[in-house]
């Protein structure tokens, strides 16, 4: 005992804070997984917008000739 106080409340304590400390660092990665998956959608996406003003041109291009 010590402070009156079982050895076990003391563990119980310090793997409660560990617990706490390790979702606090899954919430994290998952915020940078996710952060970087958006990061890849919107590269494809501006992409897709950049192909298509590229035909727009071509398009516009054929029709003035």
């Amino acid at each position: 005992m010590i402070l009156g106080v079982p050895w076990w409340v003391f563990v119980m304590i310090l793997l409660i804070f560990v617990s706490g400390y390790m979702a606090f660092r899954g919430m994290v990665a998952e915020r940078r997984m996710e952060q970087h998956f958006i990061e890849q959608e919107g590269e494809v996406y501006m992409e897709r917008v950049r192909k298509g003003r590229e035909l727009k041109e071509r398009g516009k291009q054929a029709t003035d000739e």
